[in-house]
């Protein structure tokens, strides 16, 4: 098998200069997560399939006991007479340096071919802890795209992310400003970090929904955003009550 391949299903032309959103796993999957949301609520085409022996050596198994290799995706969406959207997500990020960099190349490529000039990728920014109202921070290619998304609300602080950002959220970020002319940012949101954060992804998909001027219903995202907290603030209560109990163990 070739490192890389790529399965089309349908061609993009040009002309339509569709805006890419890329969304893989990571920080609190909010990213993966914003990208299936909308892929499903605009009902997007799948555009081509992309297999990789960058990815893990593993299939999956559905409950018919049929399997399917990992894979990334491209899907395609036009919004209006004036603008597209091309969103990329999948199963996994590249296992090692030399994938990451690869796919993050591949994906441009096509990119380029439909005729992509912006590109936004989507991650999360760990915190450690749950928040009210996670807020977006922003990093870009150029000054001009970091003007344009203050304008839209996104946060610039210095030293956030401190460790830079990493995987293909940070490398298609960084390739596509260095290497393809394209304008770039990416844009992160602040999570906990140790569970699927569907508030995290709320947050991403309105701030994009601003930017890109699109509209879209979130209440299955935020039904599931409250479930997850009845499920965290019950955890906390039953800690804080084991607590209580240990603290008082010497006096009975």
């Amino acid at each position: 098998m070739e490192k890389i391949q790529i399965k089309k299903y349908m061609e993009i032309g040009k002309e339509n200069k569709p805006i890419l959103i890329c969304g893989l796993p990571g920080i609190g999957n909010i990213g993966r997560l914003a990208a299936d949301y909308i892929i499903d609520k605009f009902n997007m085409e799948k555009v081509c399939d992309i297999y990789s022996t960058y990815l893990p050596a593993q299939v999956f198994v559905s409950s018919e006991s049929v399997v399917s290799l990992p894979k990334n995706s491209l899907y395609f969406k036009k919004l209006s007479k004036t603008r597209s959207i091309l969103i990329f997500t999948g199963d996994f990020q590249g296992t090692t340096t030399e994938g990451q960099y690869e796919i993050s190349e591949t994906v441009l490529k096509l990119a380029t071919s439909m005729g992509v000039k912006e590109v936004f990728t989507l991650g999360g920014y760990g915190v450690g802890k749950i928040l009210e109202s996670p807020r977006i921070i922003g990093a870009v290619s150029d000054l001009k795209m970091k003007k344009k998304l203050e304008a839209k609300g996104i946060i610039f602080s210095e030293n956030e992310p401190g460790g830079g950002i990493i995987g293909s959220a940070g490398l298609i970020l960084g390739m596509a400003g260095e290497f393809f002319g394209m304008d770039a940012a990416c844009l992160m949101g602040e999570t906990p970090g140790f569970f699927t954060d569907p508030k995290g992804s709320i947050e991403l998909i309105k701030a994009l929904s601003k930017i890109i001027k699109f509209s879209i219903k979130l209440e299955d995202l935020e039904e599931r955003a409250r479930s997850i907290e009845q499920i965290t603030d019950k955890m906390h209560m039953e800690g804080q009550g084991k607590e209580q109990k240990e603290d008082l163990g010497y006096f009975v």
